[in-house]
């Protein structure tokens, strides 16, 4: 394994809380989504929401394996 830098031990927390913070943004989005589709379900909605969601999951992915990594470090 590659020796770390402070720097990059640094640059991964600035990843981990912008990755945080679009996580939020994008979640907030597909509870909208979820409401529309609760009081006027229709098939537009639904492939927007499943885009959505597909990048809430690919988010959550990344932010699992930095948290991961930075664990590995003792953070």
């Amino acid at each position: 394994m590659a020796t770390q830098t402070f720097f990059d031990f640094n640059a991964m927390i600035v990843e981990l809380e912008r990755l945080e913070q679009q996580e939020r943004k994008v979640s907030a989005i597909r509870r909208q989504l979820h409401d529309r589709l609760d009081s006027f379900p229709n098939e537009a909605t639904q492939v927007k929401e499943r885009k959505i969601s597909d990048a809430r999951r690919a988010l959550h992915k990344r932010i699992d394996a930095l948290k991961a990594e930075l664990d590995i470090w003792g953070r």
